[in-house]
């Protein structure tokens, strides 16, 4: 069988999937084009495609700012997680210790504890320590970020020491050899191997903050600090008429980022999880 004929068959096997995935986007993108006044309607394509309704949408519901407080807690939560977590897993995967086998345990189970099961938990305590430092941490997207931070290290640091066992302790060996110390060959010759590792990780911490709803909801109560997640539900609830077109015009471009991040890390995510599968 020649190449050309491989192919199309291997996008005819893959074109039911392709449908199914893209089959959402597609309902949000027509029901996103359509005139109020067809909302209702059993027609599938709007009669005219109104491309004004994710204008309106930015202007008059608040989206920006709440794009903007979106990107800042999950950029800011992906940045120090990694950075955190790199040391912690280089540990865990470099060095015996006492208690290292239930160390790796616990951030195994810390997994399993839902964000609903301690968010009354954590809002005493953001309660407690904005009253002792003298800023409100609620209302705040800096207690936000913390706690996505607490709850993304323990993954981060399991993702990162599963994939840097992966790496040959011997090239690290040559580096000290060389004279360099251990910190130069961290981030000169260990860091750079670890690339697909990393961006692995960030990808899922950052989605994790993205889409994160119920811890956001119980600390932020002021609209200003409203991320993404409530300010779609926002549009929903609490209404006696749903303007569909302008929630799914909101949720559309709620996509936007995380489809950016996956086409800017899909090579280094194509090569961490191939590290994962042969490890």
């Amino acid at each position: 069988m020649s190449k050309l004929k491989r192919s199309v068959l291997y996008w005819v096997l893959l074109s039911p999937l392709i449908i199914l995935t893209l089959f959402p986007f597609a309902v949000m993108l027509v029901t996103a084009l359509k005139p109020t006044e067809e909302m209702l309607s059993s027609s599938w394509w709007p009669s005219r495609p109104v491309w004004g309704n994710f204008v309106t949408m930015y202007t008059e519901t608040a989206f920006g700012p709440a794009l903007a407080n979106s990107l800042i807690v999950s950029l800011v939560t992906t940045v120090l997680t990694v950075l955190v977590a790199i040391p912690a897993a280089y540990a865990l995967s470099r060095y015996r210790f006492a208690a290292r086998g239930a160390f790796r345990q616990f951030l195994l189970i810390s997994q399993m504890l839902s964000p609903i099961v301690l968010v009354f938990g954590l809002f005493r305590l953001l309660v407690e320590l904005g009253s002792r430092l003298g800023f409100q941490l609620i209302d705040s997207l800096t207690g936000v970020t913390f706690i996505y931070i607490a709850f993304n290290l323990a993954f981060a640091v399991w993702m990162l020491q599963s994939y840097f066992s992966t790496i040959p302790k011997d090239l690290e060996e040559a580096a000290w050899i060389e004279g360099a110390s251990p910190f130069a060959t961290l981030v000169k010759v260990f860091l750079p191997l670890a690339l697909p590792a990393m961006a692995v990780t960030a990808i899922f911490t950052f989605i994790n903050a993205w889409n994160e709803y119920v811890i956001a909801l119980t600390m932020l109560r002021k609209q200003e600090a409203y991320t993404l997640p409530l300010q779609v539900v926002n549009l929903v609830a609490g209404r006696y008429t749903v303007e569909w077109n302008y929630v799914m015009a909101a949720a559309l471009a709620a996509t936007i980022p995380i489809a950016i991040l996956f086409t800017w890390l899909q090579r280094y995510l194509m090569r961490g999880l191939a590290l994962g599968a042969v490890k």
